[in-house]
């Protein structure tokens, strides 16, 4: 005997619902039951609603989502009506989800039985309002500390959980997000093996919710776990997964103390905020991600130590704007160069998102590597301007991005600021008394337009007590202001300052921008997050050591027709070294600085130009010389044997000086060899000798 008569004996029949096409297939007996004319055939599911009562074809709708996220068969109460809506039969039907296609059985029901089927009135209200509220609560949560608060304050509808627990899948391994309203009694739930005999870690693998009604049959179901469990005094606990997108993430308990029956409507409350919560967390997990990300960009782009120069206070800010990744294309440097000064650099890359903080990585590292040539601020700014626009050879032509940028070399003994700047805004100094003063400097294309792009050097000198702003235009341009207006308010802040609390001005000039009173200052718009900032204040200090006593400088070029002017070279050099404590030192300093100059005019084409400069108070002064050509020929060690009459410059070099080197430089070199001034040793009352008595010096040429 088939099935079907069986069925057909008990008044049963049969039917499909495909949902993918939209069809109802019944037989005979479903046909007569349901109120469709034609006997066994295929009809569109609009002919089969329109047969069903319409608060009972939603009751429907949801016992079948509730089934299909459980695996389980949905079985409801159906009012068949007629034309003039008359209510012509109740039917039971029971469906089972296979994919988007359902099959079951339906049958007449003489008396009809409401309460567990049906919710009343009251119950739908009360979820209805329940859940709205969850949602819009889970929504407005932004972190996972936050989601996990929530979940623990939703008050469900007749059957409020004193217990939950939410888990994450952390590789083989069930990892305990976070609880509430119980304290963790054994470390074994913290870390708990996907394949363990625990109702989480079963969801986890099977994505269908478990739900326990008693002790007794959480002991019977699940004897592993249960001695973890049985402490906290429960009576009830439901397990359902937390799916995005298909995939299971996790598992939320709601362990219950008074007994729950789980019925189709408690399961339907249960599953909706379990959805809802596995979305929060998502997102929250998501903007966390972003954070991290953001944080380790800015980590990563940004210098890792706060930025110092001697003799000088330098306090620096990048703020980023509220869209989006906290990153973008402002970036700020400060780079100890090979000469012993410091190098400044502050630019911005065009665009707010990865690609240009991406870019602007790429910019700090090849800038940095062009300094650390010893290359000057022109040449630096030339050769960056070429690699990015390499760069945008190799791009798509809507990803090709340019970059302005501001590179500052800064001498710290003498507070010169030599300037480069490709398309940048100009620095501003705000003076000992003040007074604000924006400096005209020359400039160039910003980096990237043109490939050959020429950038002058401007000369600024920085006096004692003087402050210097660099900024991007973030600073300048937010809240509608054009560069003029932008400047006037940034200058009203400067000028109020505390010049010497460098901290507390950055902190008030990016107050300015994105504080309060930025709403009550000229300009049309309100938005104060709207592109990234980036500044940098450098302070020459009043008192600092480069200040208390005036600096020693000579300036000598030797031309190739010329090489007497060598004499002249050792004679500046023993006149600025006349008060020089030691006279060894005096005369190592006037030998290499004859051996350099000599070297440049026998084995180059080129002049050769001396710059020598002693800077420090007297016992503690410091000598640099530097002798530059245009030659690209590089000096080299040599092994000169006895009778060789030269090759031994950088043996003396080495032998004599406390520090030397040779830089490249943007046309040519520059060798260079420094002198920490020595205190002289005691004289000894036993030696006739004068210590203090220089040697007779050999003739010189």
């Amino acid at each position: 005997m088939r099935t079907e008569d069986v069925l057909a004996a008990v008044g049963h029949g049969l039917w499909q619902w495909d949902e993918s096409t939209g069809t109802v297939t019944v037989d005979g007996r479903a046909a007569r039951l349901l109120g469709l004319s034609g006997g066994p055939a295929t009809h569109r599911s609009s002919e089969v609603r329109a047969c069903l009562h319409p608060a009972d074809y939603v009751s429907l709708a949801g016992a079948v989502s509730l089934a299909t996220a459980e695996g389980t068969v949905a079985e409801t109460l159906l009012r068949v009506v007629g034309e003039d809506g008359t209510v012509h039969r109740t039917v039971r039907t029971r469906l089972r989800p296979q994919g988007p296609l359902l099959s079951g059985t339906v049958h007449e029901v003489r008396h009809r039985a409401h309460g567990g089927a049906r919710p009343a009135g009251d119950w739908r209200r009360s979820r209805e309002a329940f859940l709205l509220d969850a949602g819009r609560a889970l929504a407005e949560a932004d972190s996972t500390a936050e989601v996990l608060r929530v979940a623990a304050t939703l008050s469900m509808p007749g059957f409020s959980p004193d217990g939950h627990a939410v888990f994450g899948v952390d590789g083989d391994r069930l990892a305990l997000i976070g609880h509430h309203g119980q304290e963790v009694l054994d470390t074994g739930l913290l870390n708990v093996a996907l394949t363990a005999d625990y109702p989480a870690a079963v969801v986890v693998r099977t994505g269908q919710a478990v739900y326990v009604r008693s002790p007794e049959a959480y002991a019977e179901r699940f004897p592993y776990s249960w001695p973890l469990v049985k402490p906290y005094g429960r009576t009830s606990w439901a397990y359902l997964p937390l799916v995005v997108a298909g995939s299971t993430i996790g598992a939320w308990m709601a362990a219950f103390r008074e007994p729950v029956d789980f019925t189709p409507d408690e399961r339907s409350v249960l599953t909706t905020v379990a959805r809802m919560l596995a979305q929060a967390l998502s997102r929250a997990h998501v903007q966390e991600s972003e954070r991290a990300l953001s944080d380790g960009l800015q980590r990563t782009m940004l210098p890792a130590r706060e930025p110092e120069i001697d003799g000088m206070a330098v306090c620096a800010r990048y703020v980023p704007t509220g869209g989006g990744l906290q990153v973008g294309g402002d970036w700020y440097d400060v780079i100890d160069l090979p000469s012993g000064r410091t190098a400044i650099v502050i630019g911005d890359v065009q665009g707010h998102d990865v690609r240009a903080a991406g870019i602007m990585g790429q910019l700090r590292i090849a800038l940095r590597a062009y300094a650390a040539e010893g290359h000057r601020p022109d040449a630096v700014l030339s050769r960056t301007s070429r690699f990015l626009a390499g760069l945008g050879d190799q791009a798509a032509w809507d990803e090709v991005r340019f970059a302005t940028c501001l590179y500052l070399e800064v001498d710290p003994a003498t507070g010169t600021l030599d300037v480069a700047r490709a398309g940048h805004p100009e620095p501003a100094i705000r003076l000992a008394d003040g007074t604000t003063i924006l400096r005209r400097t020359a400039g160039g294309l910003p980096l990237g337009v043109a490939p050959d792009t020429d950038y002058p050097t401007t000369r600024l000198l920085l006096e004692p007590g003087e402050v210097l702003l660099l900024c991007t235009d973030g600073l300048i341009e937010t809240g509608g202001h054009d560069l003029e207006t932008g400047w006037q308010r940034l200058s009203e802040v400067l000028e109020a300052g505390p010049a010497d609390k460098l901290e507390q001005l950055a902190d008030a000039l990016v107050g300015a921008v994105h504080g309060p009173q930025s709403h009550h200052t000229t300009g049309p718009l309100a938005d104060r997050r709207e592109d990234d900032i980036a500044l940098v204040l450098l302070r020459r200090d009043p008192d600092g050591p480069t200040c208390a006593v005036p600096v020693r400088r000579t300036v000598l070029t030797v031309r190739q027709n010329d090489p007497a002017l060598i004499r002249s070279a050792r004679h500046d050099i023993r006149a600025m070294l006349h008060d020089w404590s030691s006279t060894d030192q005096q005369e190592s300093a006037v030998l290499l600085v004859s051996e350099m100059m000599t070297n440049v005019l026998v084995h180059t084409d080129e002049d050769a130009t001396l710059t020598a400069q002693i800077t420090g108070m007297p016992g503690t002064r410091h000598l640099r010389v530097e002798v530059g050509d245009r030659s690209d020929d590089m000096p080299h060690r040599r092994s000169p044997g006895e009778m060789a009459s030269s090759g031994r410059g950088l043996l003396l070099m080495e032998q004599l000086a406390d520090s030397w080197g040779v830089d490249p430089r943007g046309e040519g070199k520059c060798i260079w060899f420094e002198l920490q001034e020595a205190r002289p040793p005691l004289a000894d009352p036993d030696d006739p000798a004068d210590p203090t008595e220089p040697p007779d010096p050999a003739g010189e040429a």
